[in-house]
């Protein structure tokens, strides 16, 4: 069979909403908790806002459980807020969620200059580290049994 390559050097939405769905596909054939995780409701949300007497938002947490996992997605505290524990309250309350919907682990991201210290004052461990990503830092991957 003969091949055609053509290469764009732009986005291409629909070729990543095809690849999308045949990695979803492939994956859904090949791995029961996949499919289980693409059911109505499999994928739990957790949004923590925290806001001042204004009403303005100062920071929060947002993250999902599924696979009997907590997946931190986004931890944020306003500069002029940190130091006062928002940070930790806002991680034990997803912490406890997560473990009521049954997750028994947690995952997050982050990179040398935002929060891995403050990570691992709270018992999450390094599994995983991309060095020079973004050049001169690293990027880390972090778990912890709940």
């Amino acid at each position: 069979m003969a091949y055609k390559l053509d290469i764009v050097l732009e986005t291409q939405p629909d070729l990543s909403i095809f690849l999308n769905n045949m990695i979803k596909e492939f994956n859904n054939k090949h791995s029961v908790h996949h499919l289980e995780k693409r059911k109505q409701g499999a994928v739990q949300p957790i949004n923590i806002m925290v806001s001042d007497d204004n009403h303005n938002w100062v920071g929060g947490l947002t993250a999902e459980v599924y696979w009997n996992w907590l997946e931190v997605n986004y931890l944020w505290v306003h500069e002029d807020d940190r130091g006062e524990g928002l940070g930790s309250t806002l991680l034990e309350k997803a912490e406890g969620i997560a473990k009521q919907k049954g997750a028994v682990q947690a995952k997050l991201a982050t990179f040398d200059f935002q929060a891995r210290s403050f990570y691992e004052c709270k018992g999450y461990k390094v599994v995983g580290e991309i060095k020079d990503y973004p050049p001169g830092s690293s990027f880390y991957i972090m778990v912890k049994v709940l």
